[in-house]
């Protein structure tokens, strides 16, 4: 079978801009793949948001990162890329985010310029590094992977700073340092998009983010255009907040499910996405007296 990071590095270079839907845990993944996504994006803003209940504004470490991938590792085929922020410090921090996060599981890890501690791309107030410290922690990641197919993503936040020229620039110099993709982070507007897509000749990464900066054209646009992949890294967890409000909003108001219900999923479905029957016909064939396969009880017992 192909290794995922073999996956994802073909995927990313059929130029189909790919929906790659984030998840922030083991649950939202099983989903984007039961859904028939051939890639997850593991989102930091949604692991900041849902496992601390804080923005994204740079406080989770390494260690809750991949403490997050392992369990998404155990659960889906499906390649993983993973939000390494802005490799948790220098370049020899960088070196080890990518050797901890390749092990987890990742099979592509996305690095970014922003001085730390770094922000969500789409607000305000961010400030990115010189491009020489840039280019040297690219090099470092780079060299850092054991699987040379395991995907190095290099984002710049430099379109909200320095403006999209200076975005592009960079790009270029990531390019160089060899990374394998990259991701001008917050373009405004299709001509951007274009630009980026079309100036930059290995593949690119966007980011759609439901009332961000830049605008939702659709895959088939940005596939004309020419991208790799597609972000959607929060759209799960922003409809869970809605789904959850209205839910419990609901119980609160009518101390009731009833006028909700066509809004939550069945038990059965519950138990079908976490693969329940999958365990039930482990136990039994881990349960003590089974057969060993093959063997009828009664043989197996006299084998003892």
């Amino acid at each position: 079978m192909t290794r995922p990071t073999t996956r994802l590095k073909q995927l990313l270079a059929r130029r189909a801009a790919t929906p790659m839907p984030g998840a922030a845990n083991a649950m939202f993944a099983r989903l984007i793949e039961d859904l028939g996504f051939e890639s997850v994006y593991v989102t930091g803003a949604g692991i900041a948001n849902m496992y601390l209940g804080v923005p994204d504004i740079g406080l989770t470490t390494l260690t809750e990162i991949a403490n997050h991938i392992a369990p998404i590792a155990d659960v889906v085929a499906i390649p993983m890329l993973v939000d390494a922020d802005t490799g948790f410090g220098n370049a020899l921090n960088m070196r080890r985010t990518v050797k901890v996060l390749e092990r987890a599981g990742a099979a592509g890890i996305q690095i970014e310029d922003q001085v730390f501690p770094k922000r969500c791309g789409h607000v305000a107030g961010k400030d990115v590094i010189g491009i020489d410290e840039l280019v040297q922690k690219v090099k470092a990641a780079v060299d850092a992977r054991l699987d040379q197919d395991l995907q190095i993503v290099a984002r710049t936040d430099s379109r909200a700073v320095l403006g999209i020229d200076a975005a592009i620039d960079r790009a270029h110099a990531l390019i160089e340092a060899g990374a394998d993709a990259t991701f001008v982070e917050a373009p405004l507007d299709e001509h951007e998009l274009a630009r980026i897509a079309r100036e930059l000749k290995i593949p690119q990464v966007a980011n759609i983010v439901f009332g961000g900066n830049t605008p939702d054209l659709g895959r088939d646009k940005l596939a004309t255009m020419g991208f790799g992949a597609v972000l959607y890294a929060n759209a799960a967890l922003q409809a869970s907040i809605k789904a959850t409000q209205d839910v419990l909003g609901a119980l609160q108001r009518d101390g009731s499910l009833a006028a909700v219900e066509d809004r939550l999923a069945g038990f059965a479905e519950r138990q079908r996405t976490v693969k329940k029957d999958d365990y039930d016909a482990l136990e039994q064939r881990y349960q003590v007296g089974a057969a060993a396969p093959g063997l009828s009880p009664r043989s197996a017992k006299e084998e003892t």
